[in-house]
């Protein structure tokens, strides 16, 4: 056993056609073989990439499916799950439970782990346009410019501003303290 659940399910109704590879998802659990605690329902391991499932986009990795073309998998092995997958014809409509959290064991940290990397992946892709004016913006800095505009800077008149503390508005209270100065208290 790897994880317990618990979370408000989702129910959903989806219908793959299967494809050259499958329905193109791995499937965990069973009676014999207990993937979440005190369950012995079926899960989605993993989902292939371009396979039936990930093209349609709403099953995902941790899902419990709960009927198969009707037929209820709540009482069944894992090896007599994978036989009602392989013999389900090639429209398959599956009844699933998704969850909203996952919490424990290694099937919580799989997922969130995964939700991470997601996330990073989607802050690498910027939008084309957004790119351009980003890469239009880049200037070359070069140490020696850099070294000149410090060793122009007149230290002697410097004026240490206190950052806002986290009660006070940053930009009202910066304002402020820019007057000051300006006023010369």
């Amino acid at each position: 056993m790897n994880g317990s659940v618990n979370s408000a399910p989702t129910i959903l109704d989806i219908k793959l056609k299967r494809g050259p590879a499958g329905l193109g998802f791995n499937i965990v659990g069973g009676l014999d073989q207990q993937y979440v605690m005190n369950d012995s329902g079926i899960y989605v391991a993993k989902i292939k990439e371009n396979g039936a499932a990930a093209l349609d986009g709403r099953l995902q990795e941790g899902d419990k499916i709960i009927a198969i073309n009707g037929h209820r998998l709540d009482s069944l092995s894992h090896s007599a799950a994978v036989e009602l997958f392989r013999t389900a014809g090639e429209d398959v409509e599956l009844r699933v439970q998704q969850r909203l959290l996952i919490v424990g064991g290694s099937f919580g940290l799989r997922e969130f782990t995964q939700i991470r990397y997601d996330a990073q992946k989607i802050k690498r892709k910027l939008d084309p346009s957004l790119e351009a004016r980003v890469n239009s913006q880049k200037q070359s800095v070069v140490l020696e410019e850099e070294y000149e505009k410090l060793r122009n800077t007149d230290l002697d008149a410097w004026k240490n501003i206190r950052g806002p503390r986290p009660w006070e508005d940053s930009k009202e209270y910066q304002e402020q303290q820019r007057a000051n100065l300006s006023k010369g208290t």
